[in-house]
């Protein structure tokens, strides 16, 4: 397979002038191609094309916007197997999870924001001082805005950020991971049919020169990130500098999940089979921390135990693959180091555990039995590793939970709808499911608290979050 590997500025692919990366195929460790690098120039140039793109489209109607974002929706269903091939091959996820779930849903971003452009809500004309005074709310578009794209969901993360910048009139500059460009480059083409010249343009490289160049560059606006907060840190930083811009964080989390003791266990147990374990568990809302009732606790890490042990790994193009290696081999010695730490500090290591033999860079699942102040329990993990703690009642399990650093994700379990509610009200996260895990709906907002950042990806939210409100007054 050949791969488009050079930098997409003003609708055309052109040659990186800094030094060329390597990217590289997780489930052999064999490259895959030398991605062309930006060099400081090229990320100006990509600043300033946008910039210059925005003096049109961000006077273009809802209408042409809608239209465009409508057909670049049908050309991804079209293309789905070509990019799925990419994405497979270049982040190690199973073909036909990336086919049938992660293409479907980029397709269904951008022809939900596509809808979204022309059903943006607002305060209608007023007299709200006195009636010789009226008032009118616009909504528009910020600028330039400058995205940070993971290695984790290369695609679907890319979409969360273009579809509803783009649907609100704003062009763009994103960086993908180095890790996992190639993706977001093939997908800069089907962009181009239906786009103006420097709507979306992509530029790769590393983080300290790419991506600092790119957030600090006086005509961005906004800078929208989803990555660990390390980078966010970095990230609010540049924010404050010369010229002041907004921010939209997204940095991880630390899922906890609730397992009270009148839950359906059989249903909890189905249920993390995918909640916890997909995409290698490299997902920052994936279920990695249960907090279960003493009472029943062994049943469920008996129960989970036999679920982990019948997951399938491997090759990403098999057909029976659950999930595939993680992205690099040094992600998979931090999770290997996580696990190790645990068991030296006198965790059971109920399942899993090692690193099996042969090419890529897999991890076996794995499921420790930890108390709440292990490292392991506290810190994200970001691999196929799950914990399992007992508690003694669930205000116990709030407090825990409560007590994260992060508040992305968590999920409650009971049949007791009251309890089930209360817990959930008071849990300190973005979003919280009871009696499953994991299920997004595009048309409602994801979005973190605390040190999982702020700002909301998916639904009309999003799309409000790329705008300015400005208050018109008229006197008469």
């Amino acid at each position: 397979m050949t791969y488009e590997t050079r930098l997409f500025i003003n609708g055309a692919y052109v040659a990186g002038n800094g030094p060329a990366l390597p990217s590289h195929e997780p489930a052999t460790g064999k490259l895959l191609a030398e991605v062309a690098s930006a060099d400081a120039g090229q990320v100006d140039l990509a600043v300033t094309t946008a910039h210059a793109a925005f003096a049109k489209w961000g006077k273009a109607t809802p209408k042409e916007r809608s239209r465009a974002l409508l057909r670049i929706a049908d050309a991804i269903e079209a293309r789905a197997d070509a990019l799925a091939d990419v994405e497979s091959v270049n982040a190690g996820k199973p073909w036909r999870y990336v086919k049938a779930g992660e293409l479907a849903n980029v397709a269904d971003v951008f022809r939900y924001f596509g809808t979204a452009a022309r059903n943006v809500p607002g305060t209608p004309a007023n007299g709200f001082r006195s009636s010789r005074h009226t008032s009118i709310l616009r909504r528009d578009p910020l600028g330039v805005i400058a995205s940070i794209a993971p290695w984790n969901y290369p695609l679907l993360m890319a979409a969360w950020k273009i579809a509803p910048a783009v649907a609100a009139g704003n062009t763009v500059v994103i960086k993908p991971s180095e890790n996992t460009p190639l993706s977001l480059l093939f997908l800069a083409s089907i962009l181009a049919e239906f786009l103006p010249e420097g709507v979306v343009n992509v530029v790769t490289g590393d983080g300290p020169l790419v991506g600092q160049t790119l957030i600090t560059h006086p005509l961005v606006r906004m800078i929208s990130l989803t990555g660990d907060v390390r980078t966010g840190r970095a990230v609010l930083k540049a924010a404050a500098g010369d010229s002041i811009k907004r921010t939209h964080l997204e940095l991880g989390g630390k899922a906890p999940v609730i397992v009270c003791a009148d839950a359906d266990v059989d249903n909890l147990v189905e249920t993390l089979r995918e909640a916890s374990f997909y995409n290698a568990g490299q997902d920052c809302t994936a279920a990695c921390r249960i907090f279960v009732d003493q009472s029943i606790a062994q049943a469920v890490t008996d129960k989970l135990s036999n679920m982990i042990g019948s997951l399938v790994y491997g090759a990403p193009e098999r057909d029976d693959v659950e999930f595939g290696p993680l992205i690099t081999a040094a992600q998979r010695e931090r999770v290997a180091g996580f696990v190790e730490r645990a068991r030296d500090a006198g965790a059971d290591i109920v399942a899993g555990g090692k690193t099996p033999e042969g090419a890529g860079y897999y991890y076996e699942p794995t499921l420790v039995a930890a108390p709440i102040t292990s490292e392991i329990v506290q810190k994200e993990v970001f691999g196929p590793v799950l914990t399992i703690t007992a508690f003694d009642n669930p205000e116990t399990a709030l407090g825990w939970a409560n007590a994260s650093e992060y508040g992305l994700a968590s999920s409650v379990w009971s049949r007791d709808s009251t309890l089930a509610m209360n817990l959930t009200n008071r849990l300190e996260y973005g979003v919280t499911w009871v009696n499953t895990h994991g299920v997004f709906a595009t048309e409602m907002p994801h979005g973190g608290m605390k040190n999982s950042g702020y700002g909301s990806d998916l639904s009309m939210q999003s799309l409000l979050d790329y705008t300015q409100v400005r208050h018109i007054m008229v006197a008469s």
